[in-house]
């Protein structure tokens, strides 16, 4: 629900709710950033990202300028990049990072990819089958099988984000097992490696329950990513949300824990 407040200034300025939520989410991060807030990860932090150059994606994307800097600068104030999954299992130290990629925007192969091959920079990519499968239910923007088989090629870590990108909070346990197990299908028989890593679509507290945990489980994935890291679901991995409002002060406050308790509002 949006408070009374911020309706009130969305009425006199005649923004739509994307905009107001927007306005938000910079606010609420350079406020938290500004206070300085420290949560040390002792095992490592995982970095969400959506697009890079890709304006369609709102507050999800980062400029190709800034995606650059941010990991240039992590490499300098002495952070590693590990692969996901080495931090999901326990095993990262208090100055690895990881690089992880949601939905399957053209923009990562674009825009993400070179930078990442640049600096050596193992990372994770989360696709949406459906949205491959059927490119008519897609968004404009997202990439085909065959770039992602070319990014599985070379490297790259595909892990599923679900078959239509639906918020399981919402599901019936068999409507959840069913987005579960096809995208975990598809994927295998596209790329022929099962995934075993799953990212939940929006990825907040209240987009995931017990019965899509028990059915993903089930479906044979090993690891299920969330977001923050206080307020995520038992039983997920946590990450750290990259938004485009993220300089150098939001950035920095980030790697520090200053959102480990924060979730977007939308």
């Amino acid at each position: 629900m949006i408070p009374a407040p911020v309706k009130s200034l969305a009425r006199t300025v005649g923004l739509t709710r994307p905009r107001v939520a927007a306005a938000r989410m910079a606010c609420e991060r350079t406020t938290l950033a500004l206070a300085r807030i420290r949560r040390p990860a002792p095992g490592g932090r995982i970095l969400c990202y959506h697009s890079v150059g890709q304006s369609e994606c709102g507050v999800n994307d980062v400029s190709p300028a800034r995606f650059r800097h941010q990991l240039e600068r992590a490499l300098s104030l002495g952070y590693r990049f590990v692969p996901a999954a080495t931090i999901a299992d326990g095993r990262g130290g208090a100055r690895d990072l990881a690089i992880t990629f949601d939905d399957g925007w053209r923009s990562v192969l674009s825009g993400a990819a070179p930078v990442l091959s640049d600096l050596g920079i193992p990372w994770t990519l989360f696709i949406v089958s459906g949205w491959l499968d059927r490119p008519e239910s897609a968004p404009p923007g997202i990439l085909g099988w065959r770039a992602i088989e070319a990014l599985a090629a070379n490297g790259v870590e595909i892990g599923s984000h679900s078959v239509t990108h639906p918020d399981f909070g919402r599901l019936s346990a068999e409507e959840a097992a069913e987005e579960l197990e096809e995208s975990r299908r598809a994927i295998g028989a596209r790329l022929g490696v099962l995934p075993d890593s799953f990212a939940i679509p929006l990825g907040q507290s209240a987009n995931w329950t017990r019965a899509a945990a028990h059915a993903a489980r089930e479906a044979g994935y090993r690891i299920v990513y969330a977001q923050a890291v206080e307020t995520r679901p038992a039983g997920t991995v946590a990450r750290s949300f990259v938004t485009q409002f993220d300089n150098d002060l939001v950035f920095g406050a980030l790697l520090r824990g200053a959102y480990d308790a924060w979730e977007e509002w939308v």
